[in-house]
């Protein structure tokens, strides 16, 4: 069984930084690509960053420059450290993961249960 467990939201005043945490759990055998996207209220859930095994990164337009994706590759764990941050990146932080894994089918997209992140003007 594979899980996502996300960490680090909160509430913060517009220009101020968070870092969100997902780590991986269960037998997996690599992680191919992980990554956060967001969803706001009433609106679709868009990517946020990813990062691909081989450490290529990409962003939404809306965030490039001030958040920065890493992943630690014997932790299975990506993070997400967000700078100045706006009251417009208000919304619940998910973590997405697509890896190969001990079990049936063995291999898949897996999503963590969503970090709410609340940025106050």
């Amino acid at each position: 069984q594979v899980q996502l467990v996300e960490s680090g939201g909160g509430l913060v005043q517009a220009g101020g930084s968070l870092r969100l945490s997902c780590a991986a759990s269960g037998i997996i055998f690599s992680i191919n690509f992980m990554g956060w996207y967001r969803q706001a209220p009433g609106k679709q859930r868009e990517l946020v960053a990813g990062i691909n095994s081989d450490g290529s990164t990409n962003y939404g337009d809306s965030v490039k420059g001030r958040f920065a994706i890493s992943r630690d590759n014997v932790k299975n764990t990506v993070y997400l450290q967000m700078n100045s941050l706006k009251p417009e990146d208000t919304a619940v932080y998910y973590c997405k993961a697509n890896l190969f894994y001990l079990g049936a089918g063995g291999s898949g997209n897996y999503w963590g249960q969503g970090t709410q992140v609340t940025v106050s003007s």
